[in-house]
């Protein structure tokens, strides 16, 4: 049901200085610009080939499109490609929502809420919850784009994987994983050990859908497969051929299930007839793509009871050596832990 969006890349515009609106004030429909938030600053930008559409930047980096006047365009490849997966699990016409049952779905990461508008245009029904890190971003986004109001879409502030663990077992149908801190997701969102509480939360049936973006070695897409795969029994792949070859940095969209994916034609089609072709890999394929892979863990805690180690005498340090508490100096313009 997604409409085609564009397969291109977008090229940065030269940036304003940030507007630091009142505290208190609400947005009344979305004006060009760039805005301060609490995570640093956003942009919005008009898009130049569509009257209607909108652009979001978040930190210089490019997350979200809008238009609207259709909840049902989406821009960006991947989120059609997670809209066509999650329609395959559930039809329009036959899915909770529908009846006197209703589609659940959680949204890890908000932008510009997007995903979470075009779903609930397609399960008018549907309950659905967007998680943002950042208020004042999550305030924007409301007074800037037509968002259903709560209980169909609720906007909840806080860290991802701090709401997911306090979420009750069984009440979502799909949750979605789109979150970046610059091109990376925090590690945290990415190990087994938060993916146990991703199928606690699922219902029976119920879709972990990921956005893994990569570049052309693959090294952190293998790392996300392994660990989806070591997590959910059923697991698939969507992507564009040069994306799966590795030749490219792009989007993967990779998700995992309780029960099988099945073998569903008309997914298959849809994908290939979108803007940007994609193919899908079954539960097989995605295995072996991550075969050697490791499965991610949480950093091992100490243990409590353990004492802290001596402290050593201060030594000149070039900048390379161990550091006064233990850790090892980065190098210019390395990155440090997420």
């Amino acid at each position: 049901m997604a409409k085609r969006g564009r397969s291109g890349g977008r090229g940065a515009r030269p940036t304003a200085d940030a507007a630091e609106v009142p505290k208190g004030t609400k947005a009344n429909g979305p004006v060009e610009g760039v805005y301060y938030i609490d995570t640093g600053d956003c942009e919005l930008i008009a898009d130049q080939d569509n009257s209607t559409g909108w652009l979001l930047k978040i930190n210089g980096v490019m997350s979200s499109h809008i238009d609207l006047a259709d909840p049902l365009f989406l821009d960006f490849e991947y989120m059609r490609w997670m809209a066509a997966l999650i329609e395959s699990r559930w039809p329009p016409s036959s899915a909770p929502g529908s009846g006197p049952h209703r589609l659940r779905g959680l949204h890890l990461g908000g932008g510009a809420c997007s995903m979470a508008r075009y779903f609930a245009a397609v399960y008018p029904d549907a309950r659905q919850v967007v998680v943002e890190l950042d208020g004042k971003l999550a305030e924007y986004v409301r007074g800037w784009f037509d968002l259903p109001k709560a209980p169909l879409l609720r906007i909840r502030v806080g860290e991802a994987r701090a709401v997911t663990e306090t979420l009750t077992p069984d009440t979502r149908n799909f949750i979605i994983r789109d979150v970046f801190a610059g091109a990376l997701t925090p590690h945290a969102l990415t190990t087994a050990e938060f993916n146990r509480h991703v199928r606690r939360v699922l219902a029976p049936g119920g879709l972990y859908v990921v956005n893994s973006g990569d570049s052309p070695d693959l090294k952190s897409a293998r790392e996300d497969a392994a660990t989806i795969a070591a997590s959910f029994e059923h697991t698939v792949i969507i992507a564009d051929p040069a994306m799966l070859k590795g030749r490219r940095y792009g989007n993967m969209v990779m998700a995992g299930s309780d029960v099988p994916f099945g073998d569903d034609p008309q997914l298959a089609r849809r994908l290939l007839g979108g803007a940007v072709p994609a193919h899908i890999w079954n539960d097989a394929q995605v295995r072996a793509f991550a075969k050697g892979s490791p499965v991610r863990h949480d950093p091992p805690r100490p243990h409590p009871n353990l004492a802290s180690p001596p402290r050593l005498p201060a030594l000149a340090s070039s900048g390379r050596g161990p550091r006064r508490d233990g850790s090892t100096a980065r190098e210019p313009g390395g990155r440090g832990p997420t």
